[in-house]
C-alpha cells in the first residue's frame, strides 16, 4: 500500500534516493519515536534519534492531552458558549444561604435569634424561617434535658465541709439541673455551668453547718439536707435571674477526712459497744421492774383477802410459808410414847423413787 507510515518511512522499507546531486545527500532514515518532538510528523526537522525521557512525555501531554495527540480536557458551555462556572457558584451561594435559615427545632428544644448580635424573639418547636446569617442567628438548647454537676470534679481536691458540732466531713454530691427559661440563660450569665457549680457549694455549706456529725451519715439526715440545699440553691439562682430549674440533689459519699478516718472507726466501735452495753441494761431493768410489778400486783390482791378475813388469811400465808420451806429440807418426825421415835421420812422417799439395783456375783476365778 502506497503512502506514509507512521514510523516515517513512504510506503517500503527502504528509504528513497532523491534525484541528482540530492541523492547523495539522503540518509537512511528508520522508524521515528512518537514521543520525539515532531515524531509523528514528517516535515519535521529531522534530530538524531534517541530514547524518550519523562520530560517528553510530559511536555505532549500538555500539548494534546491525554497522549499524543489526544484532545484536552475542557469543562461543558451552555449555549452560546458561555461557561457553567458562574452558574454553579451562584447555586453553591444560594444553598448557603437556605441552609442558614432554615431552621428545624425538636420537641423538647427551643432556639433564640439573634439580629445583628441583638436578641429578637425565641422559637418554640417546630420549623421556622429566619434571615440568612449573618443578618439573623440561631442557637438552638434542649431546655427539657436533665443536665448534672458533680461536686466535687474528678479532677478536683477532696471538699471538707463544717459541721454544727465542729467536725469535718468529706462531701460529694450531684446536682440535677434543666432550663426553666431560655433566654434568661443564655444572657443573664456567662458561665452557666460555673453558676451552678458555686450556688451548690455555698448552699451545702450553709445546709450542712446546721447539721451534727451524726446527721450526715444518717439517711434520714442526709434526706433533709438534700432538701434543704435545693431550695436554697433554687432561690440562689432566681435571685439572678439565671433561667435554671433545681430537680434535685443527691449525696453519693460522706465520709470522715482520710487523715483521721482510723481514730474515726475507732470511736464509731466505742460507740456501738457503749450501745449494746446500754441496751442490755435497759432490758435488765426492765426484767426486774416486770417482775416488781408481779409480785406487788400478788401483794395487793392477798392484801385485799387479808382485809376481809384476817385470821384464815394469816393462817393460810403460815401455811403456804411452812410449805415452802420444809420441802427444800430434810425432815425428821418425833411422835408420842409408844410409837417409834424416829421415822426417816426422806430417806424411804429416796429409796421409793431409786430401788436399789441388783448386784450380780463375779464369776469364780478358780473354775469350780
Amino acid at each position: 500500500m502506497a503512502g506514509k507510515s507512521p514510523w516515517g518511512n513512504d510506503g517500503g522499507d527502504k528509504p528513497e534516493s532523491g534525484s541528482g546531486g540530492e541523492s547523495g545527500g539522503d540518509k537512511p532514515k528508520g522508524p521515528r519515536n512518537p514521543w520525539l518532538p515532531g515524531g509523528g510528523n514528517g516535515n519535521a526537522p529531522e534530530e538524531p534519534r534517541r530514547s524518550a525521557n519523562i520530560e517528553d512525555i510530559f511536555k505532549n501531554r500538555g500539548k494534546g492531552g491525554g497522549g499524543p495527540g489526544g484532545p484536552s480536557f475542557q469543562m461543558p458551555r451552555r449555549p452560546g458558549g458561555k461557561s457553567w462556572l458562574p452558574f454553579i457558584i451562584g447555586l453553591i451561594v444560594i444553598a448557603g444561604l437556605a441552609s442558614t435559615s432554615l431552621h428545624l427545632v425538636a420537641a423538647q428544644e427551643q432556639a433564640v435569634v439573634k439580629t445583628l448580635g441583638n436578641y429578637t424573639r425565641t422559637l418554640s418547636p417546630g420549623l421556622h424561617l429566619s434571615a440568612p446569617y449573618p443578618i439573623e442567628t440561631v442557637d438552638i438548647e434542649d431546655v427539657q434535658g436533665v443536665r448534672t454537676v458533680r461536686i466535687p470534679d474528678s479532677g478536683q481536691e477532696v471538699k471538707l465541709i463544717l459541721t454544727g458540732d465542729q467536725n469535718l466531713v468529706d462531701l460529694s454530691y450531684i446536682v440535677r439541673w434543666n432550663i426553666n427559661d431560655l433566654e434568661d440563660f443564655k444572657f443573664r450569665l456567662v458561665e452557666p455551668i460555673e453558676t451552678v457549680s458555686e450556688a451548690a457549694e455555698a448552699a451545702m455549706r450553709a445546709s450542712v453547718a446546721e447539721k451534727e456529725l451524726d446527721e450526715t451519715f444518717s439517711g434520714q439526715g442526709r434526706a433533709s439536707i438534700e432538701q434543704d440545699v435545693r431550695e436554697r440553691m433554687q432561690a440562689t439562682l432566681d435571685s439572678y435571674q439565671a433561667g435554671i430549674r433545681v430537680l434535685g440533689v443527691e449525696i453519693e459519699k460522706a465520709d470522715p477526712p482520710a487523715q483521721v478516718v482510723d481514730a474515726f472507726r475507732d470511736v464509731q466501735v466505742a460507740e456501738q459497744n457503749a450501745d449494746a452495753a446500754r441496751n442490755q441494761a435497759q432490758g435488765y431493768a426492765q426484767q426486774v421492774l416486770a417482775t416488781a410489778q408481779g409480785e406487788a400486783e400478788a401483794f395487793n390482791k392477798v392484801y385485799e383477802e387479808y382485809r376481809m378475813a384476817p385470821e384464815v388469811t394469816r393462817q393460810r400465808m403460815y401455811y403456804e410459808t411452812m410449805e415452802r420451806i420444809l420441802s427444800q429440807t430434810d425432815k425428821t418426825v418425833i411422835e408420842a410414847d409408844g410409837v417409834t421415835p424416829y421415822l426417816p421420812l426422806p430417806e424411804v422417799r429416796r429409796r421409793s423413787t431409786n430401788p436399789p439395783t441388783a448386784v450380780t456375783p463375779a464369776p469364780n476365778s478358780g473354775g469350780q
